[in-house]
């Protein structure tokens, strides 16, 4: 297996990236492709013993976060992203993973590989933990703010197969985030797809609510990305309070600090269940390839996450899953049309 790595990427580019790198190569025994600028790349792979698994791929342009993402893509063909998408095309690399701009993996994708054919807007997704372990894949979080409403049923048939290859979720249940479970609540977006959801093949279970997206309930759900985006950055946020606040209260006094102490190993677990550089990169499902986009603040940590998640989706034959759920949702779509 080869995964290609954008070592431009990250806010501390590319430090992060040579040494998730090396330690991913040596973890994995895969060839790992790291694109970027070769002479800062190769002498920091050699400070740190080099490694007969890292292959540098030189590309002399990065993709800076400030960058407009698709007049970037055009002007700079040489970024790492561009270079690192284009082995994928060339059969050089199973999965491109990177820390950079959201919008310009997105561009990059759209021009580099194009979309899976009859997608009509990829989106990006994200593994929710959830009551009682496991995850609730949730899409889109911020690569489409303005929706339609084939898009969501697109992205449910899409979440699903992700759902059903990676986590292991059989028959997964599909909700319709909403302010209300009731059929007839939700915007005009959320009521217009409704219909399209419950004529679809998978496992619409109807609207949901955030209660029954973190009580394990529902294990797709779908949304358009300012809203997903929304949910994503409220929960992180709420659970680095959460944490941080039982922290400040276990420590405010001697007896207080004594139960901290025994119950260390426990808040170490939910630190870890909570933290999203545990699952790493999340996939931009739509693309013809497999595309992982990880925060721009990722450590070495964070992006050996991602590449394990991108090789468990190689591992899973998702894009090639992917490919043939669409296909099978355009063939029932000519179907009706005809009848």
């Amino acid at each position: 297996m080869r995964i290609v790595l954008d070592a431009m990427g990250s806010d501390n580019y590319p430090d992060p990236e040579v040494q998730a790198a090396v330690e991913a190569g040596e973890l994995f025994g895969d060839e790992i492709l790291l694109v970027g600028h070769e002479d800062q790349l190769k002498p920091k792979i050699e400070a740190l013993g080099g490694s007969d698994k890292v292959k540098v791929v030189h590309a002399p342009e990065v993709l800076e976060m400030g960058d407009k993402p698709a007049r970037s893509a055009r002007g700079k063909a040489l970024n790492s992203m561009a270079v690192g998408m284009d082995l994928l095309k060339e059969g050089k690399g199973d999965a491109f993973v990177t820390a950079g701009n959201t919008g310009g993996a997105m561009a990059n994708g759209l021009f580099r590989l194009g979309r899976i054919r009859g997608v009509k807007r990829p989106a990006l997704t994200v593994v929710l933990p959830v009551a009682g372990g496991g995850g609730c894949v949730l899409m889109d979080i911020g690569a489409n703010t303005e929706c339609k409403p084939e898009f969501l049923r697109q992205w449910a048939v899409m979440g699903s197969i992700y759902a059903e290859k990676v986590l292991g979720v059989e028959n997964p249940k599909v909700g319709l985030l909403s302010n209300g479970e009731e059929a007839g609540k939700g915007n005009c977006l959320v009521k217009d797809t409704y219909p399209l959801m419950e004529a679809s093949g998978f496992n619409f279970i109807g609207n949901v609510e955030g209660k029954e997206v973190f009580g394990g309930e529902v294990d797709v759900v779908v949304t358009d990305g300012f809203t997903g985006n929304v949910v994503v950055k409220a929960s992180e946020a709420v659970a680095k309070l959460l944490v941080d606040t039982l922290r400040e209260e276990l420590t405010s006094g001697v007896i207080t600090s004594m139960g901290a102490l025994l119950a260390k190993p426990a808040f170490g677990r939910l630190k870890k269940k909570m933290d999203p550089d545990e699952f790493g990169a999340v996939p931009l499902l739509g693309i013809d390839g497999l595309i992982f986009v990880g925060h721009g603040r990722s450590d070495a940590y964070a992006l050996v996450s991602s590449i394990s998640a991108a090789r468990r989706a190689v591992e899973a034959g998702l894009l090639n899953a992917l490919r043939g759920s669409i296909r099978d949702e355009l063939q029932k779509s000519k179907e009706k049309v005809e009848k």
